[in-house]
């Protein structure tokens, strides 16, 4: 993996698609003049979160969103994870993150694999998949900065999806989302440093800022955190960009000095990744 600036835009979402694109690119574009390689952006920026706005937000590729995320990431010369926007495909409707490369191409995707449905009592209630529909995609990808895998929101309550990443090789895991103010002063942080421990990743959490008068109010407190579990760069509620230095050298030494990928019993687990 290289040395390289990794920069989230913790931006505030609106019912104004083409407000939350242009605000998107206003800040993919700062975060580039300000060094970054890698820009992220939150779960859903395209869209209120909301099953009520996915079908109508959503998106075939390439559409609306994703082209202005093609033009602003080769305008920049940077490596867009485009957060995630409510994907269509035929019948279907998915919660779908793209990757593009410096010269605005897709790299590749990822369909969120374990959809949020939940119901805490006295809390927050969401079921997903009353509208969308579970990706099966294990998504790494190799670039020039190292190799990036990609999890959206509640994929991360599931370690395993994250050995996967693992396994295939991943030094750095983009996760767009959108806790909520149930699950996230609960889990939000500890889960975040948690992967990145297990798994010696970078691990690069990107939430949308917190809105109060919203259907859904997001947690916010977007986190950069190191193989080490040491957090690089923490947001509050409003929105910001966020700004960490991944370091490659970094990465192999906390490897070779706590050696947990090396120690793995993958026999003993009954799991074979292929």
């Amino acid at each position: 993996m290289k040395d390289f600036k990794v920069a989230i835009c913790q931006m505030l979402t609106t019912d104004n698609k083409e407000k939350n694109i242009s605000k998107a690119v206003q800040m993919i574009e700062e975060a580039a003049q300000n060094g970054a390689a890698l820009v992220v952006l939150p779960e859903i920026f395209n869209s209120p979160y909301d099953n009520g706005c996915f079908p109508v937000y959503a998106e075939e590729f390439p559409g609306y969103t994703s082209i202005a995320m093609m033009e602003v990431a080769r305008n920049c010369g940077i490596y867009l994870v485009a957060g995630s926007i409510p994907e269509r495909e035929g019948e279907k409707i998915y919660n779908t993150s793209y990757f593009y490369d410096r010269q605005g191409k897709l790299i590749g995707k990822h369909r969120k694999m374990h959809l949020f449905d939940i119901n805490i009592e006295g809390g927050q209630y969401f079921k997903e998949s009353d509208v969308l529909s579970p990706g099966d995609d294990f998504a790494v990808f190799d670039t020039e900065l190292g190799k990036i895998g990609i999890g959206i929101c509640y994929d991360i309550r599931f370690p395993e999806y994250f050995r996967v990443l693992s396994e295939k090789g991943a030094e750095l895991i983009v996760l767009p989302a959108a806790f909520n103010m149930t699950t996230g002063p609960a889990h939000w942080e500890i889960s975040v440093r948690m992967r990145a421990v297990d798994n010696q990743v970078y691990m690069v959490a990107a939430s949308p800022a917190r809105d109060e008068n919203a259907s859904y109010v997001s947690y916010g407190n977007s986190r950069i955190v190191d193989p080490w579990g040491t957090i690089l760069a923490s947001a509050q509620t409003e929105e910001c960009i966020i700004y960490g230095n991944v370091s490659g050298g970094k990465l192999s030494s906390i490897r070779e000095q706590l050696p947990l990928i090396k120690h793995l019993k993958r026999n003993k687990y009954g799991i074979e990744i292929k």
